[in-house]
């Protein structure tokens, strides 16, 4: 199917929805340990800045995780969000995630009911798609709204991401999104990518999300690719913030969309108060050579973590040892 472009430099589109996504990724940064100051400002802020969903983090298992090694939001007990939150009565929604065979969905989903989240987020690969179906039909069951990640696409061949995208539309689920697990993606490859999601998804009646990782400087590009071929789900981070290299900044997302209710001052605000404050604690993202050189070779990140925790220089020697791994 020939696309065109969705909407202009000029115009805003009704159908987009931003998710900050600050806590659940930038936890992989932290371990989760959030202040509850941090954690209530950043709540006001996604309010006043009209931000759409906020994702609080996983909900993991206790069986393989310890409580002892993480913060709260990695857990996300509901008593934990309702003391942040209350009920909620705001436009903004709430949601979590929960990864295929990491957590115990059946016992820790609650009922939506009895909950304040409104949507669950799974994040799966394209070989345990099943079992993410599995997931994905017991939480619309318990009434939320429901999206589904497909990690390292990078990594997928096309004629199995045709496959397990078809599976995935058949399903219940809302919002399919594309992730660029490794930052290797380039606006081109999106724009391919993002038309391809989006052939299926209209078939069933589903949207489209961009989840995206700033190896290559290149998220925040990424994503207003997506959103110009009709993705409407866009995933972002207060100052990037988010493991290894980072996500799409909040802050350029909001000031690229022209949608009046958006407004990018109290994320700034909430920057001012708590982002350097962040990094002088001894949090470390964002673009970096290492990531750069993972991201261009289209490898994990946790290489170039280590590489950088290591305090090392050696950036030839480390592209080196990539190469050599890879082939």
């Amino acid at each position: 199917m020939s696309r065109e472009r969705q909407g202009s430099l000029v115009s805003f589109r009704p159908d987009i929805k931003v998710v900050d996504c600050t806590l659940r990724d930038g936890g992989l940064v932290n371990n989760f340990r959030f202040t509850d100051e941090f954690v209530k400002d950043l709540y006001l802020a996604n309010i006043k800045a009209g931000v759409d969903y906020m994702e609080f983090g996983y909900k993991a298992s206790r069986e393989i995780f310890k409580r002892e090694d993480f913060g709260k939001w990695k857990f996300c007990d509901e008593k934990d969000i309702r003391e942040i939150v209350g009920d909620n009565k705001t436009d903004m929604k709430l949601s979590v995630m929960a990864d295929v065979g990491r957590t115990d969905f059946r016992k820790d989903i609650l009922n939506r009911k009895d909950s304040v989240i409104d949507l669950v987020r799974v994040a799966t690969y394209i070989n345990t798609i099943p079992a993410a179906i599995e997931m994905l039909e017991d939480a619309k069951k318990k009434g939320y709204e429901t999206t589904v990640n497909i990690m390292a696409v990078s990594k997928v061949s096309d004629v199995d991401l045709d496959g397990g995208l078809e599976l995935l539309a058949q399903s219940s689920v809302d919002v399919i999104y594309l992730v660029d697990s490794f930052g290797a993606f380039y606006p081109e490859q999106v724009e391919r990518l993002t038309d391809k999601y989006l052939d299926v998804a209209a078939k069933y009646g589903k949207k489209v999300g961009m989840h995206a990782h700033n190896n290559q400087q290149l998220a925040f590009a990424n994503t207003i690719e997506s959103l110009s071929r009709g993705a409407s789900y866009l995933d972002a981070t207060v100052s990037g913030l988010g493991r290894g290299a980072g996500n799409c900044y909040m802050e350029l997302l909001l000031s690229f969309l022209r949608n009046p209710r958006y407004n990018k001052i109290a994320i700034m605000n909430f920057i001012e108060k708590h982002i350097g404050k962040l990094k002088e604690e001894g949090a470390v993202w964002g673009y970096d050579i290492p990531y750069l050189l993972t991201g261009t070779l289209n490898c994990h990140p946790s290489s170039a973590i280590q590489f950088i925790r290591e305090k090392r220089t050696d950036y030839a020697m480390f592209y080196q040892d990539l190469i050599d791994t890879a082939l």
